[in-house]
């Protein structure tokens, strides 16, 4: 078990979320662009936080330019939020595969997310939270985005699987 950095004003420890996860509202600006596209834009995200990983921004579809997204084939399974549908980010001469992803049918405790997206911050241009662009988090299997209210370690990574 790695040793959580000691937060600052400010921050949180990602090591103080649970597990289970929780889902909460988000009321900062939540961008994401591809190819100088605004693909979504809202005040109205919710996060999911959970133990040892940065939080993940779900998008309300009412605010996202869905006419850039693909429905891919790919599904995976959370334990938490149910079976997850990917989706290819696709505008102009450029895409990226498998860069959002949702639960059109998530389970009864995340029923707030449905048909809400989210976005790999590795596989689009930026992705903001207020002015603020997100790092990627590790890895890319979590998905979350990391900024400088939040610190960790973060799991990801290798050799962070176990944790």
């Amino acid at each position: 078990m790695p040793t959580p950095t000691t937060p600052g004003p400010n921050q949180e420890s990602v090591w103080n979320y649970p597990r289970p996860p929780a889902l909460e509202s988000e009321d900062r600006r939540i961008r994401v662009v591809f190819n100088e596209a605004i693909i979504a834009d809202t005040t109205d995200a919710l996060r999911v936080l959970e133990t040892s990983h940065p939080p993940v921004y779900y998008l309300p579809p009412g605010d996202i330019a869905t006419e850039h997204l693909e429905r891919e084939r790919q599904t995976t399974m959370c334990e938490f939020k149910g079976r997850a549908e990917y989706y290819t980010v696709a505008v102009g001469d450029r895409s990226s595969r498998s860069a959002a992803w949702g639960y059109p049918s998530p389970t009864d405790r995340f029923t707030e997310l449905q048909d809400y997206v989210t976005f790999y911050a590795s596989k689009v241009d930026a992705c903001y939270v207020g002015d603020e662009e997100a790092r990627a988090q590790e890895g890319d299997f979590y998905g979350g985005w990391i900024t400088d209210d939040v610190v960790g370690p973060f799991k990801g990574g290798p050799g962070t699987m176990g944790w």
